[in-house]
């Protein structure tokens, strides 16, 4: 049914599906119910369910792997790549990341490939040691809570649930977190700090508002170590239309009178290879004197050959960006693919929305409420593994039941055709199921 209409299908296309009477209902139940299992008899195996760049994606960095280093040119303004030392990283990475991110380069440490361990490392090191301005570890507080903007990113929540914290769903709007709620919240000290995805947030595709990112850079939370978590993970990752700029979260901070306040997070798991990439966190030069104290004490420094590579791969910051232009050229026709499928088969029936990003990795879909769970267990039973229901909520807890994450990347175009196809009938069956209950 991808991008037509049997003809027999185009009487009921003409009303939406909450205003057929039960017998138009049951006719057209039984028409989608038929599809389903000639779908279902396809055995397909179908992948929709991280956002990981598909091969062609990855091809584009293999001059990584070809590259060859003269071992009398692994010297970087003055640090020997090959050798122990240099903790925060290589200067030149150091520098790469803080072109991109708008920061001075005293602000920037080099991680290695995962900027989410970093992320876990930071809340570890609060609950062992606590952060710059800490009374006591948070291990050693009655409780600590978190803000969680939902729907959001699964592995933040799972890191805030591992360490026990209480997470508090903050409802992420058009524009950002709602900071008339976080600003209500952050009256709590027990509230310690708050998730962001800035820009093409996961999986709704937002971009906060300047306007929101000076209300987050101006909050005064009761808490004096409240840690703002913002993990730009898709801040160079348009896949329609030109790069747009971003707020320095940490000038910004400094401005408010926050300097320390904010953890800022990037890498290049979508930009080159996500299982061998590099990664940096940035914040200001006072948390940086006190994180690298404690990070002496587990490394001595990461792989700075690889950071060299990569700095002999890109150049600078634009040699970044045109290489983003060529993610943005495979990955526009697979969102265009899952928005017209939307498009076609489901708008004109008015049981679902969903958002239609510009950049990032995901489609936020919206079904009708009660029908989220059932549709992920019809797309499984046909062969198609999407996210979980309700992952994109603290606790798994969508209260609506109703959000489902679409991640096109992965699947070859063809592939991700037909995957939609069997959603958009998976959709279909789980509204008239719930109406005709």
């Amino acid at each position: 049914m991808f991008g037509s209409v049997p003809t027999d299908e185009r009487i009921f296309y003409s009303m939406k599906l909450n205003d057929m009477d039960r017998q138009q209902l049951n006719e057209f139940y039984a028409q989608q119910k038929a599809l389903y299992e000639e779908l279902k008899a396809q055995k397909l195996s179908l992948n929709m369910a991280r956002g990981k760049p598909g091969r062609d994606q990855l091809d584009l960095s293999n001059g990584l792997l070809n590259m060859q280093i003269d071992p009398d040119d692994t010297v970087d303004c003055g640090v020997e790549a090959r050798n122990y030392g240099e903790l925060m990283g290589l200067p030149s990475c150091r520098r790469l990341f803080a072109d991109i991110l708008g920061v001075k380069l005293e602000q920037v440490f080099m991680g290695g490939s995962s900027s989410l361990s970093l992320m876990y490392d930071l809340i570890a090191k609060a609950y062992t040691h606590g952060l710059l301005h800490s009374d006591k570890p948070w291990s050693r507080l009655d409780k600590v809570k978190f803000l969680c903007p939902a729907p959001g990113y699964d592995r933040h929540f799972t890191i805030s649930e591992s360490f026990g914290m209480e997470m508090i769903t903050v409802p992420l709007l058009d524009d950002g977190p709602d900071m008339n709620v976080v600003e209500e919240l952050i009256k709590d000290e027990t509230v310690k700090g708050m998730w962001c995805v800035p820009k093409y947030a996961n999986p709704s595709g937002v971009v906060y508002s300047d306007k929101t990112i000076e209300r987050i850079a101006s909050m005064k939370p009761a808490a004096k170590d409240f840690t703002l978590i913002w993990d730009n993970a898709y801040c160079v990752h348009e896949f329609d239309g030109e790069f747009v700029p971003f707020t320095d979260i940490l000038s910004a901070c400094e401005k408010a009178g926050n300097p320390d306040m904010p953890f800022e997070f990037a890498s290049t798991s979508k930009i080159t290879f996500p299982g061998a990439g590099i990664s940096c966190f940035a914040c200001s030069e006072a948390n940086m004197e006190y994180m690298k104290k404690l990070l002496a004490a587990q490394a001595i420094s990461y792989d700075k050959v690889n950071q060299l590579r990569h700095v002999r791969f890109f150049k600078d910051a634009d040699g970044v960006l045109a290489h983003m232009r060529k993610h943005a050229a495979i990955l526009k026709p697979k969102f265009d693919a899952v928005i017209a499928a939307l498009e076609n088969d489901i708008a004109p029936l008015g049981i679902a929305t969903w958002s239609k990003p510009k950049g990032g990795y995901f489609v936020s879909l919206y079904v009708m409420n009660g029908c989220a769970k059932r549709v992920h267990q019809l797309c499984k039973e046909a062969g198609v593994v999407m996210t979980g229901a309700g992952a994109t909520f603290p606790y798994k807890n969508d209260p609506n039941d109703s959000n489902l994450r679409i991640a096109p990347s992965f699947p070859p175009l063809n592939e991700l055709e037909k995957a939609m196809q069997v959603l958009c009938v998976c959709i279909k069956l789980a509204a008239c199921e719930k109406l005709l209950s």
